[in-house]
């Protein structure tokens, strides 16, 4: 039985702005014999550091990290095209980046370890337009379907996210937030999260690469 941090995010990117829509559009169609230019393993130093932002930037202990990608164990960079890299352990993707932004992780992970990001939520009017691809908007966050954490929980601008819906049991997607939690309460409009990952999309059916 896992236990939640009930930590605020550590990590913000305030100055790193890749869209995450090529992402989202890349996921979409994706298929692995033709987006991968080349697996190999980082130097030990570029692992250092990529371990290192990964305990930054999501909600965990070096523990649980050590659980999810063991200190023995290489991890392997995969390169695709529209400058995405997908990270895996013994062939299992555990995390994806675009450019030098954040480091997702993929849904499968999240389910595993529901933990990691801090949550928000959509009503069930939103969830069609999620599985399609889109962002999601304000207004399904902050409805009385959607969740967001009260305000001393609350998530700042660029910080990533675990999409819940309403009525499902495990996280739905994984994205970015463009707005504060709290300034998408008060805004109530436009893009509230953007979608990196999400349940049905083909970086969810790869369970291996």
């Amino acid at each position: 039985m896992y236990i939640e941090y009930l930590v605020k995010p550590k990590f913000r990117f305030d100055k790193i702005a890749p869209t995450t829509l090529s992402i989202t559009i890349m996921f979409k169609k994706f298929s692995p014999s033709t987006d991968i230019a080349s697996q190999t393993p980082p130097k030990s130093s570029v692992q250092r550091s990529i371990r290192a932002g990964v305990l930054a930037q999501w909600q965990l202990q070096p523990e649980t990290l050590e659980q999810i990608w063991p200190k023995k164990e290489s991890l392997t960079h995969v390169k695709c095209r529209e400058h995405i890299s997908i990270y895996t352990v013994n062939s299992e993707p555990l995390f994806f980046q675009h450019f030098d932004g954040p480091f997702y992780p993929t849904l499968r992970l999240l389910h595993k370890y529901p933990f990691l990001l801090p949550k928000v939520g959509i009503d069930r009017g939103a969830i069609r337009f999620l599985l399609a691809g889109a962002h999601m908007m304000c207004p399904g966050l902050t409805s009385a379907g959607g969740y967001l954490p009260p305000a001393d929980q609350g998530i700042p601008t660029n910080s990533l996210v675990a999409v819940h819906a309403e009525g499902k049991e495990h996280a739905v997607a994984v994205g970015i937030t463009k707005l504060g939690s709290e300034e998408m309460r008060k805004v109530n409009k436009g893009v509230g999260v953007e979608i990196a990952t999400h349940l049905g999309d083909d970086l969810w059916a790869i369970q291996t690469i």
